[in-house]
């Protein structure tokens, strides 16, 4: 199950560290908190899956629940091979889960 579904007071720190209260599968909310870096990197400007250290090659980083479907987004400013830096966002749901209060990555 998507994490966000499940969660409570979602939010980041240090720019890469997902913090959040998630539902452990037996009516409790237990705490939570998952490195974004080990999972996503920056490949030439854009947001990775599998990658690691994307907020090494960072700024402005941002976390927000944006749309009617209240989408989990990280946002940023990534640079590429040229010393760009152009926004980018990533849906989180798309790969991060909650598996009985943890968060998970799914490949």
């Amino acid at each position: 199950m998507s994490f966000h579904l499940s969660a409570e007071d979602i939010h980041l720190e240090d720019g890469h560290i997902l913090k959040a209260r998630l539902g452990n599968g037996d009516g409790e909310q237990v705490d939570a908190e998952f490195d974004l870096n080990s999972v996503i990197g920056n490949n030439n400007g854009n947001f990775e899956w599998g990658g690691a250290d994307f907020s090494h090659s960072a700024e402005d980083i941002s976390f927000s629940i944006e749309g009617d479907e209240n989408v989990p987004i990280l946002r940023a400013r990534l640079t590429d091979v040229e010393g760009n830096s152009e926004w980018r966002d990533i849906n989180l749901s798309e790969r991060i889960t909650n598996q009985n209060g943890q968060f998970a990555f799914e490949e």
